[in-house]
């Protein structure tokens, strides 16, 4: 492989550094900072593009600082790809992540958006997921051999309480299944611990009560055993309903402001008809109907609606729970006044864009994890000819320091 000495211009998604070589071709290098005169090895060519792995930095840009993690250097950890970058430069970045994606791909015209900070730079996140490797150590993958884990030690953006509990699960490794495949370590939203331990095919494990005892809960602690292609099911501990595979935002604190954020785009609700489209465990719909909407909230995942239904029982006919894909049971909805919509990363399938623009809704909320199908889902709502929605803002949450991952609150009003 040929090597090069190139400058980095900027930050593009996925946190990769940007610069251009001599013959005009753009080269993307991770753990470049903005500034840096690197020597990159070349990985990967294309026609107008090279991709490339760091060798060296010839000279260090103004923005470079020195990692938080001792594995985001040794062991090349994936799990960030910021850490080499101080605070407002990262902030810079993932603000013009979210700018470019809505410009290039949205064909939209909008600035950077302003970035809310994060609540905390560190120990925010209340879920880590874990990989086993064949010596049966568990870690994250590495940046750029995602075929690779190396074990972790302790993850500093990680919760304190999920940091303690991996240090008490290393210490219990002899009770993991031999099929382990993966480990998925949660907060609730109460303090309780939970251990979701996956596994590949092979036989029923039964040693959850023996991991159990050997962890030592700080706090109420539930063992849960998935096997491939089934839901997890509660084998020791504590009788929880908590779906611990439903999604629920990593960043709690920040999570809440954005939804916060999200509820008051979407203008007065009260006695209006408002969608609330891949709703999760519910918490958006609950404080859509406290603000008076009538609430359609629809969710695939059965275990999250019916954790919603428990916990919202008092809204009664106030919210109407569908449980399904919103793909397939738009075409059956009346008219919305308002919706809001917070899909995956994949971002909302055709069949949503095409009912929303049918139905025609004053006002969406779109909140966004993926700058890139936000772009895209945005210009299919502006759609040809005369557009059916303009956007009308647009405001980035720091849910995510360290990465190159950030939130996003668009808001689209009928044209």
């Amino acid at each position: 492989m040929t090597t090069d000495i190139l400058a980095i211009d900027r930050i593009a998604a996925g946190g990769v550094g940007v610069g251009r070589l001599s013959d005009g071709r753009v080269a993307f290098v991770p753990r470049t900072a903005p500034g840096d005169r690197v020597e990159m090895r070349v990985m990967q060519v294309a026609p107008r593009f090279v991709r490339g792995r760091l060798v060296r930095i010839v000279e260090p840009g103004p923005d470079r600082t020195e990692p938080g993690c001792a594995h985001y250097v040794a062991d090349e950890c994936g799990g960030c790809q910021l850490q080499h970058l101080p605070t407002e430069a990262q902030r810079t970045a993932r603000r013009a992540i979210v700018g470019d994606a809505i410009r290039r791909i949205g064909k939209l015209s909008a600035d950077d958006p302003p970035l809310v900070p994060a609540a905390s730079e560190w120990g925010y996140r209340a879920k880590i997921s874990l990989t086993r490797r064949p010596d049966g150590a568990v870690g994250y993958h590495r940046y750029d051999r995602p075929g690779e884990v190396f074990p972790v030690r302790e993850c500093p953006i990680a919760a304190p309480g999920v940091n303690r509990l991996l240090a008490r699960l290393r210490q219990s490794r002899p009770e993991l299944p031999r099929h382990l495949s993966r480990l998925v370590l949660r907060l609730d939203r109460s303090g309780a611990e939970h251990v979701v331990v996956e596994t590949g095919e092979g036989p029923v494990w039964q040693g959850g009560r023996a991991l159990h005892a050997a962890v030592k809960a700080e706090a109420p602690l539930t063992i849960w055993w998935r096997q491939a292609g089934e839901a997890p099911r509660a084998v020791a501990g504590s009788d929880s309903a908590y779906p611990p595979t439903a999604f629920e935002q990593v960043n709690p604190v920040m999570g809440d402001r954005v939804r916060a954020a999200a509820i008051e785009r979407l203008g007065a609700v009260g006695g209006r008809s408002v969608w609330d489209l891949y709703a999760g465990i519910g918490e958006t719909s609950s404080l859509l109907a406290e603000r008076g909407a009538d609430v359609v909230s629809v969710e695939w995942d059965r275990s999250a609606v019916a954790e919603a239904a428990r916990r919202q029982a008092r809204y009664g006919r106030q919210i109407e729970r569908i449980a399904g894909a919103v793909e397939r049971v738009i075409g059956s909805l009346g008219r919305p006044d308002r919706v809001v919509v917070n899909p995956p990363r994949t971002g909302m399938a055709t069949e949503v864009v095409d009912g929303l623009r049918e139905r025609g809704p004053d006002r969406i909320v779109y909140v966004s994890c993926d700058p890139a199908t936000l772009g895209r889902d945005l210009a299919r709502l502006v759609g040809r000819g005369p557009p059916a929605y303009r956007l009308v803002s647009l405001e980035a949450f720091d849910l995510f320091p360290q990465t190159a991952h950030v939130e996003t609150v668009a808001v689209m009003e009928r044209a």
